[in-house]
């Protein structure tokens, strides 16, 4: 038997994730933001001039397909390390070749490197000379925020892309693919009936990989009528782990809508019942967590900054403890933040200045703020340091487009009734308005 018949017959045995892998750009599905069809990125991939970047994001939304993906389209060579089980030698080892393939062949190389958060600054340092002459072009991919989990000077050496969960028509059009291909699920006759793929990229939260290993596990262990493998929609639940859910999409949506409606309106009760019915519905906590920090924010706000600091420390909680005992921080989170005082200044806050910052495409910025203030003087005069002054004295920072402008009101709820706003005008008081 040749070596190609080898590999091909130890293919087969790959999970079908792997299988059905996208291999050009045509086939990859999602990350639209990141790369729109006929855009600068994808012509950049083509042309083999993108760099050194990071992909972080959650799980099996691309981010180590894409990565393969570039690399061929640029004919150059793939590596890929993991940050949990290398380190310094291993990328020494892989620079070394990148160089003599560079000379030699002049065939350039990838490194992607998974979980690339988990390298110290001195294993990341061993990289940082490679990825600055060329000799290596980096691949970071991490389900951590780069910015602060990894260290600055590699950061600061490559671009820096966010993928997000595939939406539910990316994963149905992904599943349908593999399960048509010959080198997916073309060789079984599979049946899927009307509501199955539908519940499956419903269930999977926007996880590519998880859906199609889901779908791997239902296609073995279906039951078979006249030749064909049927796939339902209690058969996912089944692989999933998961118990069918006894309420639709639209169902989901409104208990979801139900529990922060719940929060904001301080009834405790009601959010604990609507949490716990989506989490026994399937609905992984994390969804509920991350509402419900949100709420933390815009609905109690100022009034009580500590149900943030709650609210986050629950969730850290959660994901160190798993299930059952994650749950009870959970629940802690969601009482205090429904007994909170309220304030929405925060989001009224955010709102307006959003809209100037998008409005507003030109602003000049005071001469005494600017980092090299210009000769001629403007009128904001010489700039104050407020620790020469006991902590705080007025002076203008708000560009000369928006002098007087007002975002953040203090509210009279909770703590915030007791907040005097620094901020004071030429006038000596603060105005009270909102624009």
């Amino acid at each position: 038997m040749s070596e190609y018949s080898l590999f091909e017959d130890t293919k087969k045995y790959a999970p079908l994730a792997d299988r059905v892998r996208p291999t050009t750009l045509d086939e990859f599905v999602g990350q639209n933001h990141v790369i729109s069809r006929g855009g600068v990125i994808e012509k950049a991939i083509k042309n083999g001039t993108l760099g050194s970047c990071i992909f972080y994001g959650p799980p099996g939304t691309g981010k180590t397909t894409l990565a393969s993906i570039i690399a061929s389209s640029s004919d150059a060579i793939f590596k890929k390390l993991n940050a949990i089980n290398s380190g310094v030698n291993d990328a020494k080892e892989v620079i070394a070749e990148a160089k003599r393939n560079l000379e030699l062949y002049g065939k350039r190389t990838y490194l992607l490197l998974d979980e690339c958060h988990r390298w110290n600054k001195a294993q990341s340092d061993s990289v940082l000379e490679a990825i600055e002459n060329g000799s290596i072009i980096f691949i970071g991919s991490t389900t951590e925020n780069p910015y602060t989990s990894m260290t600055r000077a590699i950061v600061s050496r490559c671009r820096i892309f966010e993928f997000k969960p595939l939406e539910k028509a990316d994963i149905k059009l992904a599943v349908v693919n593999a399960i048509k291909s010959p080198k997916g699920l073309g060789d079984l006759n599979v049946k899927t009936l009307p509501d199955a793929i539908d519940y499956l990229a419903f269930a999977t939260g926007g996880d590519l990989r998880k859906a199609l290993n889901t779908l791997e596990l239902a296609s073995s262990t279906g039951k078979v009528e006249d030749g064909a493998v049927i796939i339902d929609k209690n058969l996912i639940a089944e692989c999933l782990e998961n118990k069918v859910m006894s309420i639709d999409e639209n169902q989901y949506y409104d208990m979801l809508s139900a529990f922060c409606k719940s929060i904001r309106g301080s009834d405790a009760d009601s959010a604990l019942f609507y949490a716990f019915r989506l989490i026994e519905s399937g609905v992984d906590p994390l969804i509920i967590f991350r509402r419900l920090i949100a709420h933390c924010s815009e609905d109690i706000g100022m009034a009580n900054s500590n149900a943030l600091v709650v609210a986050v420390s629950a969730m850290t909680a959660y994901q160190n403890m798993g299930v059952p005992e994650g749950l009870i921080p959970m629940t802690h989170a969601i009482i205090y933040a429904c007994e909170s005082d309220k304030s929405n200044s925060v989001i009224i806050a955010r709102d307006l200045a959003q809209a100037d910052a998008k409005n507003l495409k030109t602003v000049t910025v005071p001469n005494a703020l600017k980092n090299h203030p210009a000769t001629n003087d403007d009128g904001t005069g010489e700039y104050k340091y407020p620790h020469d002054f006991g902590g705080y004295v007025y002076q203008e920072y708000m560009p000369k487009e928006l002098e007087g402008k007002v975002y953040y009101t203090p509210q009279n709820n909770g703590a915030e009734k007791n907040m005097t706003r620094k901020k004071v005008f030429s006038s000596g008081s603060l105005p009270n308005r909102r624009h």
